[in-house]
């Protein structure tokens, strides 16, 4: 076997090793000007679980779990711990939605219409103050 012979083989037989440790490793990062996935697409709902926060006033919601329903294991904090009498996402058309209830103290009614925004990795939407019967535009970000 001559050189180049000899080089084409061993490029063949690195790449052969290489291969299955590359696969491995998993999923190679988007290159760039690619889009990669999106949180939403990657873990479906799980990419709610955590804490957000509004910075206009240091209200708070904790996700704790998401049931396979959409059902949310949330809390709300303002600044006082409150129940959602609902807490559920849903996903439509690509778009990850939580819709969020109050009924505990002055809060009867008052609800969160919230969509999950991937670039920002924020929720934004529409906040509902009942007693009030104001709506507001409102986001919370990843604590």
């Amino acid at each position: 076997m001559d050189m180049h012979g000899l080089t084409k083989a061993l490029l063949l037989t690195l790449a052969m090793v290489a291969a299955p440790a590359a696969l491995a490793q998993g999923p190679t990062p988007a290159p760039a000007g690619v889009p990669a996935a999106t949180p939403t697409a990657r873990q479906g709902l799980d990419v709610l679980k955590g804490t957000w926060v509004r910075p206009d006033g240091g209200y708070v919601i904790s996700v704790k779990g998401v049931g396979a329903d959409g059902q949310l294991e949330a809390t709300y904090f303002n600044p006082n711990q409150l129940p959602f009498a609902k807490a559920q996402a849903s996903t439509e058309g690509g778009t990850l939605r939580v819709n969020l209830v109050l009924q505990a103290g002055g809060y009867a009614g008052s609800t969160y219409d919230l969509v999950y925004d991937p670039a920002t990795d924020r929720l934004r939407g529409t906040y509902y103050q009942a007693v009030a019967r104001q709506k507001f535009d409102v986001y919370f970000a990843r604590r």
